[in-house]
């Protein structure tokens, strides 16, 4: 099946179909493109007119190589046009009825060994090559929207389609300056079967009126270094397209966590369906604009009317990483710190270690030797919580067992003095639990900050039913001093970011456990195709995998949601010790130093 793909339709020349157009055209290839509507076609010309202008005003290309690329590409509105094409590449609306109808029609088209590959990412590739009269033809070739931008495709075999189809439209992959990972037929494939399902759980947790809009976007950008949060993202996407792949997938998979959030039926019923209609999770300028205006769901920027109490100095409990890293933040903020540990040799070796972070921000010219020298003037280590007696706030952090808190939250009790917040650092523990180990619940919140605390920019704020208006208002304040982002969130397990979080880690897990994709394509799609930082595997390495494991045991527990229930693959690797990088080994092996 040696089939060179020189000439290549694309049918439907929507936003994504126009993408693919221009990568094929800038390629040297010959493209048909095939639309219905004549303002779609004439569209399309005009998008690859101002992009190739582009590239010539930037230098990317010259004004012949414009030319040409704009020589190449061709418009039709019937799809007989196709007859010389190689390669057909379908982007019509997310249907089977009329993607159904689109292959039939091709059948009787092209010739007999061209290729017919679809662009669906929600839609059964095996089913539509069943229609089919050369199943073995059809696949699935699956770009990202910006086409041009985006580096992933997903190659999309069936049970039907022949291993010389997809050794071609791979090669072609590479050859458009793509990373072609191959996948099976499933709804979502990799990198929308892993995104949407997470997508799915922000909308939920929004509906829930858990957090705001505002604040779950601003946890997963600023907790995960993702590129967009989820409602953002799903507004970019379109409500309805969500909707409509969320339902492929649970159709599928019968799973909980893919059953669409029913406020995406009512945003889509009513028409928001995102950024192209103006208005979805947020309200933009205009249909089509990426510009948020503020409406009714937009936080005042007024002062709380509840004022937070004074906050002069702050005692930081536990001589880990996470608690050198907290006292740091707070010391070259200008507070006077008490860092206590369970001996005085603890504490100085964990003063020690906030002296070597200090050092090396002076030496990347990040930090002066004067405001380290301040900072680390400002830090007090002390062999035991009694040293909190003075303290405005006390923050702990101290191992995630919630008897270990509980009871170190009865010494503060005994210790600080009446009015001191004290703070609970836990992801994943109930705060409220915590703060019932006092007489004073009321004055007990929960701020987890993230690793490390000093690079991090993120602390949830994590309200219980008893905490007071000015504890909250005292913790906002004192965030915003650190130059930290606050996220408001209840009290429940995950908060925001680990809820949403873990179950995506889990379902990569799942993946590899029925052997849909390997490690290293599951990665590459998150990456390449999600703007993830990291890989779903890469990440769990570097959390570990124990501490993984716990967090996904406690979310099942509050949850109770069978889809959260922890992969038994994760569970036999952390009891073979084999728990990321700290172990040399996780899911990937490394060099032990």
């Amino acid at each position: 099946m040696d089939t060179p793909l020189s000439t290549i339709a694309v049918v439907g020349l929507g936003t994504m179909g126009t993408g693919i157009a221009e990568v094929l055209a800038r390629a040297g290839h010959e493209v048909i493109g095939i639309d219905i509507s004549e303002a779609a076609a004439r569209q399309a010309v005009a998008a690859l007119e101002a992009a190739t202008a582009r590239a010539v005003r930037r230098d990317r290309i010259t004004e012949e190589e414009r030319s040409d690329t704009l020589a190449r590409f061709r418009t039709f509105g019937d799809l007989r046009a196709a007859a010389e094409a190689e390669l057909v590449i379908e982007v019509v609306p997310e249907s089977y009825e009329i993607k159904q109808q689109v292959f039939r029609e091709l059948d009787a088209i092209v010739s007999p060994t061209a290729i017919l590959a679809t662009g669906t990412n929600a839609l059964s590739v095996t089913r539509l090559a069943a229609e089919s009269l050369r199943p073995e033809r059809v696949l699935g070739l699956h770009f990202f929207n910006p086409a041009p931008a985006m580096k992933l495709v997903e190659v999309v075999s069936s049970v039907l389609t022949a291993p010389p189809a997809v050794e071609a439209v791979t090669a072609l992959a590479r050859s458009l300056g793509k990373e072609p990972v191959a996948v099976g037929d499933r709804p979502g494939f990799v990198a929308d079967g892993l995104l949407f399902g997470y997508l799915n759980q922000a909308a939920a947790m929004y509906e829930a009126n858990y957090a705001s809009r505002e604040d779950i976007d601003a946890a997963m950008k600023l907790g995960c270094g993702l590129p967009m949060g989820p409602l953002a993202l799903l507004d970019l996407i379109g409500i309805d397209t969500a909707r409509t792949v969320l339902e492929a997938m649970y159709c599928a998979s019968q799973d909980r966590l893919h059953a669409p959030a029913p406020v995406l039926r009512q945003l889509s019923e009513a028409g928001l369906t995102g950024r192209k209609s103006g208005r979805g999770f947020y309200t933009y300028a205009e249909s089509g604009s990426q510009t948020v205006v503020p409406d009714a769901l937009t936080p005042q920027d007024s002062a709380s009317a509840v004022a937070g109490r004074t906050v002069r100095s702050v005692g930081v409990a536990g001589s880990g990483t996470m608690a050198s890293g907290i006292a740091e933040v707070f010391a070259k903020a200008g507070y006077d710190v008490v860092l206590a540990a369970r001996s005085q040799e603890k504490a100085d070796a964990a003063k020690g270690r906030i002296a070597k972070s200090l050092e090396r921000s002076v030496t990347k010219g990040r930090l002066t030797t004067e405001a380290r020298d301040e900072a680390l003037a400002r830090i007090t280590a002390a062999g035991s919580p009694d040293a909190f007696a003075d303290v405005d706030l006390a923050v702990e952090a101290v191992a995630e067992d919630l008897a270990v808190k509980q009871q170190l939250f009865g010494t503060l009790d005994k210790v600080c003095k009446p009015g001191a917040v004290l703070a609970t650092t836990t992801s994943s523990l109930p705060v409220v639990a915590i703060a019932r180990a006092t007489s004073r619940p009321q004055d007990v919140i929960g701020m987890h900050f993230f690793n490390p605390a000093p690079a991090m920019k993120l602390v949830e704020v994590v309200r219980t039913v008893l905490t007071a208006d000015d504890v909250h208002a005292t913790v906002r304040e004192v965030c915003v001093k650190v130059r930290k982002h606050p996220v408001d969130c209840g009290d429940r397990a995950g908060f925001i970011v680990n809820a949403l979080l873990f179950p995506y880690l889990n379902n990569a897990i799942k993946m590899v456990e029925e052997h849909y994709a390997s490690l290293d394509d599951i990665d590459a799609a998150m990456k390449l195709g999600g703007g993830y930082p990291m890989g779903p595997f890469e990440l769990l390495d570097v959390v570990g995998l124990d501490v993984s494991l716990a967090i996904e045991k406690v979310l099942h527990g509050e949850f109770r949601d069978p889809g959260l229930a922890p992969a038994p693959l994760l569970e036999h690797l952390v009891a073979a010790g084999c728990l990321g990088r700290k172990t040399g080994r996780g899911f990937r092996e490394y060099a032990r130093r």
